[in-house]
This record gives C-alpha cells, sequence and structure tokens, in this order.
C-alpha cells in the first residue's frame, strides 16, 4: 500500500469519526442527557461513559441541576455545557475527538437514521435496501441483540452499558463498518 493510500484511508477513517451521530443535538447522547436533566435521574446519561468518567458526568449534572433553578438564559447556557461536557466525555471513551455539538441531523448517513427508526419500530425493515444483502444476517443478529437488551432497568449501568456496547455495534455494522467498533462500554457484559 502506498503512503498516499494510507493517508486517504486515515482520513476516511477520521471523517467518519468526526460526523458521529452522538455528537448531534438531536444524537441519542445529547437526547438522553436531556432526559436526564429533565428527570432529574443522572443514570439516563451515565450509559454513555465509561465506569471511570462517571464521576466526571455526576458532577457535572449536579452543578447544572443547581444553575437550572434559575431559569432563562442561565438554564440554556447550563444545559448546553451539560450535553456538550456528556458527549465529549462519551467521544473521548471512543478515542474519538469531539469539535462541539453539531446541528440536528449532520453528518447521519440515511443507514444510521434508519437503523436508529428500526429499533425504535423494533423492526429492521427501515434498513431494506440500504444495507448490502451479504450483510443482511450479520445485521439481523446485530439487531436482535440490541433488541433483546433494549428493556433495561436505567438504575442498572451494567445492564445500561450492554445495551450501549450492542447498540453501537449494531448500527456501526449498518453503517458499514466491517471491523468490531472500539466502544467504551465493550465488555461491561
Amino acid at each position: 500500500m502506498s503512503i498516499s493510500t494510507a493517508v486517504h484511508r486515515l482520513l476516511a477513517l477520521f471523517a467518519r469519526d468526526a460526523s458521529a451521530h452522538c455528537d448531534t443535538e438531536n444524537g441519542p447522547a445529547a437526547t438522553d442527557g436531556r432526559r436526564a436533566l429533565e428527570s432529574g435521574n443522572v443514570n439516563i446519561a451515565l450509559k454513555w461513559v465509561q465506569p471511570s468518567d462517571e464521576n466526571e458526568i455526576r458532577a457535572a449534572f449536579d452543578k447544572v441541576l443547581r444553575v437550572r433553578a434559575a431559569g432563562g438564559e442561565a438554564r440554556e447556557v447550563a444545559d448546553r455545557w451539560f450535553l456538550e461536557t456528556l458527549v465529549r466525555v462519551h467521544r473521548a471513551g471512543e478515542g474519538a475527538g469531539f469539535t462541539g455539538l453539531k446541528p440536528a441531523g449532520e453528518g447521519v448517513t440515511a443507514q444510521v437514521a434508519a437503523a436508529d427508526e428500526a429499533l425504535d419500530l423494533g423492526s429492521i425493515e427501515p434498513l431494506r435496501g440500504l444495507v448490502a444483502d451479504d450483510r443482511w444476517d450479520e445485521l439481523e443478529r446485530r439487531f436482535d441483540r440490541a433488541m433483546a437488551l433494549k428493556g433495561f432497568d436505567t438504575d442498572d449501568l451494567d445492564a445500561a452499558r450492554e445495551y450501549m456496547d450492542a447498540y453501537v455495534r449494531y448500527f456501526k455494522y449498518a453503517e458499514g463498518h466491517e471491523h468490531e467498533h472500539g466502544h467504551a462500554h465493550a465488555g461491561h457484559h
């Protein structure tokens, strides 16, 4: 392989990671971060980070809850800071960079959007035609695993992280990644 080819492959991998859907304003990590803030239950957000990063997220969460009481712009700024902290720590756990929350939907592939829709519906059919037939058996296996783990108890962080691992492996495969994703939560099952 030439140096030029190696550089292009490396840049392609970086570009994919840089546009991951978990770093968008309406991505699953930010959505769970908002749910955590609204409910007052940090566990909803903690599934996105490694156990070694829990204290950072808990501390940020507690600060934001105190500031949110002021309402108005203070609440908006605090919420945004928490979401950016959550996604930054999550991305760092994956070994990926973070350049801030992207606008809703930016960089989200049709496969990833369909993969999320499939989990919401409980049917893999939204991915039909978006994933090559020769990948379908493995995709179904990953979908079934994610669906089987989806109903975890929010307060059971081990179960939540097991679901997150299955979820990421499923959507990465739907997106076309052949390798196992080095997700932060792997090994927590």
